[in-house]
């Protein structure tokens, strides 16, 4: 039996693989990798790039994107198709198609990232947008009730699966409070904890089956006033047994100025307080180093989890591009015409 994995996920410094970089996978072995921007410039360099991140490691190991649409879109044009913002999308199929255009969008996303060796997105957001919630997130989301967003983001997951590539649900327990921008100032959330689980932390419970998640670096003062979310036990102990998610759980990017510490610290943190990988993105190599070496190996209930998310990632049905690109454009210009 293999040895497991390192608890991380990496991102890497650019469109191309390099000798040092795949010595630095080969030996740090991390469970997956992640692209951004800096590392996509058109398809053929993409399948070229995401096939050698898996030769790296000797395995057929997943590489997540976020391709949520609107500002949150690694692949753009001309290569591949431009989106809405999730929220802007939800608005323009109505309350009574949303669903069905949400599940056609994301299946349309399948198929974009399988074409290119990508097999896990970063999506959906089931974060409840409010009055006050920071721009940086606002659109992103889905609507502005737990319902409405736990039936949106299910679209969006099944469309997902159903190409073949993995969800990841975020950013649990619930962003949507947040007015300051995590990836700059640490959010903080003064609500009861009764009034979350009704609210903020609804959709997550709706969607705990899902396969993967990710942490939101945000302090909630009901459940631990000290440490955000990502870094938190009690935390973490909420989304596993108030909202019951059993699957694999991911930090959100430790790189971000919300977490204090060196970034080695925050990955102890982070797998210390319960989530199962410890996610860095900036591709800096001395700060993946000690990602690496403060996250260890997955442990075997992580195992267990991942081994399970692995197994989801497989293309469940066949479709006609062409007919369903028709259907997703008549249900908008249907509800645009109505």
């Amino acid at each position: 039996m293999p040895a497991p994995a390192s608890a991380t996920i990496l991102g890497c410094e650019g469109p191309v693989l390099s000798k040092d970089e795949t010595a630095f996978f080969r030996d740090a072995d991390p469970w997956g990798f992640i692209l951004f921007a800096r590392n996509v410039e058109r398809p053929e360099q993409l399948r070229r790039l995401t096939a050698d991140l898996r030769a790296s490691v000797g395995r057929d190991a997943p590489v997540l994107v976020d391709q949520e649409g609107g500002r949150v879109q690694r692949l753009r044009a001309p290569y591949w198709r431009e989106w809405l913002p999730p929220l802007d999308e939800v608005a323009a199929a109505g309350p009574a198609g949303f669903e069905r255009v949400l599940w056609l969008r994301y299946r349309l996303i399948a198929d974009e990232l399988r074409g290119v060796g990508i097999d896990a997105d970063c999506a959906p957001s089931a974060d409840i947008a409010g009055p006050d919630t920071h721009p940086f997130l606002r659109n992103r989301c889905f609507g502005t009730d737990a319902a409405t967003v736990a039936r949106a983001a299910r679209a969006c997951a099944e469309g997902l699966l159903a190409g073949g590539v993995l969800p990841v649900v975020k950013h649990m327990p619930g962003h949507g409070r947040a007015v300051v921008d995590s990836h700059l100032h640490l959010p903080r959330v003064a609500a009861p904890l009764d009034e979350l689980m009704a609210t903020d932390f609804a959709p997550f419970a709706a969607l705990a089956d899902l396969p993967v998640a990710m942490s939101a670096h945000i302090v909630f003062d009901a459940l631990d006033p000290e440490r955000p979310a990502t870094a938190s036990p009690a935390v973490i102990g909420a989304i596993r047994d108030r909202i019951g998610f059993g699957g694999l759980l991911l930090s959100d990017d430790l790189s971000m100025a919300a977490l204090s510490g060196t970034i080695g610290e925050r990955a102890d943190a982070a797998i210390t307080a319960g989530c199962d990988i410890a996610l860095h993105c900036n591709g800096k190599r001395e700060e993946a180093e000690a990602v690496v070496a403060a996250s260890g190996t997955l442990g075997p209930a992580a195992s267990l989890r991942a081994e399970a998310a692995l197994a989801r990632r497989r293309t469940t049905d066949t479709i006609d591009t062409a007919s369903r690109e028709a259907e997703f454009e008549a249900l908008l210009t249907g509800r645009a015409h109505g």
